[in-house]
């Protein structure tokens, strides 16, 4: 199951799994990129199963994990990677940050509920279907350090699905059920960034590059790899795999900023 599957680095995720064999349960609250979507990976026929849901409504949420595992048989992973970001806020937002006065109740609260409460509500319904098979792959799109640092209310939530995604892996550990994340290492070239945000595209990353870690994330090559945060911009595909995989990867939440005893 991929969230956000419609998006520019959405596309790219369904795309590397279905040409690797999966089967993908593309969610998206566009359903009209959601049938261009489908009108470009037509070869995957039942392969790609379409679900037109808003990940912070519970109710949706719950129904769309319960129509992948019928349509399927079986739920093995689920990317939380549907979001929302500064340029919602207003084009140049990204880089003319807004303050804690233009920040609204109401914005917060839209922010939280993709960006968070999406990703735990969904969570919450696949688990029981991983857990009661024993295989299992999350892998959440957080952000970088610096965007956690610097950009409210984006950063912030994000940097709180980092947080829950070191928890959940602590909590899985030998389940055989794996939390880890992927992030492209950097501003992204895709719709997600207005073209008022003040970068030039050409200097942004290309999408493409989320393709190789999540074909490799969501394979048996990564069975026991297990709270770890990789890092696409830093994937050599030149390398194998597993070498590409580690050269790219850290623990999730930095745990190495901070000293091993106290509460820091």
């Amino acid at each position: 199951m991929l969230t956000g599957a419609a998006g520019g680095i959405g596309r790219v995720l369904t795309a590397a799994l279905l040409d690797a064999g999966h089967g993908i349960a593309a969610l998206d609250r566009d359903g009209a990129a959601l049938d261009r979507l489908t009108d470009a990976n037509k070869g995957a026929g039942d392969r790609l199963l379409a679900i037109a849901a808003d990940v912070s409504n519970e109710a949706a949420c719950n129904a769309a994990v319960q129509r992948a595992a019928s349509h399927f048989g079986r739920l093995e992973g689920l990317i939380n990677n549907a979001g929302i970001g500064m340029s919602s806020i207003r084009p140049d937002a990204e880089t003319r940050l807004p303050g804690i006065d233009e920040l609204s109740a109401a914005l917060w609260d839209r922010f939280y509920a993709i960006n968070m409460r999406g990703p735990m509500l969904l969570t919450h319904a696949a688990l029981p279907h991983m857990k009661k098979q024993g295989w299992g792959r999350i892998v959440n799109n957080t952000t970088s350090y610096k965007t956690m640092l610097r950009a409210m209310p984006y950063g912030a939530l994000k940097s709180a699905l980092e947080s829950a995604s070191a928890v959940w892996a602590a909590e899985l550990e030998g389940s055989g059920v794996t939390v880890n994340v992927l992030v492209p290492g950097g501003p992204t070239d895709t719709p997600f960034i207005s073209d008022g945000a003040g970068w030039a595209r050409d200097t942004m990353l290309r999408p493409a590059i989320m393709a190789a870690p999540i074909r490799w994330l969501m394979s048996e090559a990564s069975n026991g790899v297990n709270g770890q945060r990789f890092t696409a911009g830093a994937w050599d595909t030149s390398l194998p795999p597993d070498q590409a995989a580690k050269a790219s990867a850290r623990r999730i939440g930095w745990p190495e900023l901070v000293p091993a005893t106290g509460w820091w």
